[in-house]
């Protein structure tokens, strides 16, 4: 396959500019499950720049259908995947915001709009660095491509995953992943995530006897079981942590009775949970841990004294999310020193926070996480520092000679 090298130096200069690449991507107001735009946009950066482009729009009953992007350059390996989204949350209240969310406009140094870092702007600086690779030193010694999709912020139903589908059953694989996502808690080269926790969510209902809650002994109250059931579920602990993750985190997200009444005691009571898992879990075993608990909970008297156990059912949420560790030193070692000989210190290899779309590609090839700094995200006055894309186009750049370096010997 011949390429359009040099690229045509107009879009080149364009496509090498953090800056421009990521105003232009704010300026697709891109709120998830709607394109807006910004696929286009970036269609328009990388084709002149050779890459094969392809739009994939992914479909699933009771769902919106969502239309992703995949890009390649280069037909032999190593093979080198950029993955992030262009989708975005919704704006808020428009009328707080010191500048429109999508007019990308800059003041005092800093970049405006919904997406800037979360994260257009990831995406923006690697293009970036695609660019600049290309004008130092030609088409990579191997194969880059991106994976974006629309469906991150979304229900994450009809975006990676089945993009990663899609692309696997054409051939496609990958030799290692970075996925541009806002890793840094306070300055850029804080942190790499080379791994996440595992997230497990479910819905138990307690059933009770309504009645009056002047006669209990002719009712049974849901609420007094519920609690029974969900401080079984939150204590003791469920472990003390590991060697590369925190401990794992159970939270009651809800508890719900329907019931307006004060002097009526409901029929049932429902709530929901979440935990977040380390590697000394699997959702199976994890699973059983939970049906322990609220088995050994059910029979407590405590609060119910004379009672027989309480009856409960549970449901599971569907697509619970794996535990994954990345341990590939090419990948890792590439990614830390780039950001070391830009920055001057070395970042902290992280496991924590929540889920995002690695979780999927964890079962195609290693991959980590790196970014912007994540404070404005999802928030009104979403921003960056117009230094700190620059930096992260160089860090970015750094990154693909040494890994293609490292992957090629």
């Amino acid at each position: 396959m011949s390429l359009p090298f040099p690229p045509d130096s107009s879009t080149a200069m364009t496509a090498s500019d953090p800056v421009a690449n990521l105003q232009t991507l704010i300026r697709c107001p891109s709120v998830t499950p709607a394109e807006g735009g910004a696929l286009t946009a970036l269609d328009a950066m990388l084709t002149p720049l050779g890459f094969t482009v392809d739009k994939v729009t992914a479909r699933e009953e009771g769902t919106a259908d969502i239309e992703n992007l995949y890009a390649r350059l280069g037909r032999d390996g190593p093979h080198l995947m950029f993955a992030g989204h262009t989708d975005v949350v919704p704006v808020g209240d428009e009328a707080a915001w010191t500048h429109p969310p999508f007019a990308a406009e800059i003041a005092k140094g800093e970049l405006f709009g919904r997406g800037a870092v979360d994260m257009k702007g990831g995406i923006a600086c690697f293009v970036a660095a695609v660019a600049r690779h290309i004008e130092k030193n030609g088409p990579p010694a191997g194969s880059i491509s991106f994976l974006i999709t629309g469906d991150e912020e979304g229900p994450a139903i009809n975006g990676t995953i089945k993009l990663l589908q899609w692309a696997a059953e054409r051939g496609e694989r990958w030799d290692a992943c970075l996925v541009g996502e806002p890793t840094n808690p306070d300055r850029l080269g804080d942190m790499i995530k080379i791994g996440r926790r595992g997230s497990l969510s479910g819905k138990i209902t307690v059933h009770g006897v309504q009645g009056h809650a002047a006669y209990p002994h002719l009712a049974d109250n849901p609420v007094r079981g519920m609690l029974q059931l969900t401080q079984a579920l939150m204590d003791p602990p469920f472990d003390a942590g590991t060697d590369d993750f925190q401990p794992s985190n159970l939270e009651v997200t809800t508890v719900d009775v329907g019931n307006p009444a004060t002097n009526v005691i409901p029929a049932k009571a429902s709530a929901s949970f979440n935990i977040r898992f380390n590697d000394s879990w699997t959702v199976e075993t994890l699973r059983a841990e939970i049906l322990r608990r609220l088995e050994a909970a059910a029979g407590n008297g405590q609060l119910r004294p004379g009672r027989e156990p309480v009856k409960y059912d549970i449901v599971w949420a569907d697509r619970p999310s794996h535990v994954f560790l990345t341990r590939n030193n090419a990948l890792i070692a590439s990614l830390s020193s780039a950001i070391e000989s830009a920055i001057g210190c070395s970042p902290k290899l992280s496991t924590t926070g929540g889920t995002s779309d690695a979780r999927f590609i964890k079962d195609y090839c290693p991959v980590v996480e790196f970014g912007l700094v994540g404070q404005t995200m999802h928030m009104v006055d979403e921003r960056v520092a117009v230094a700190d894309l620059e930096t992260l186009t160089a860090i970015y750049e750094t990154f693909i000679d040494r890994w293609f370096a490292h992957a090629g010997s």
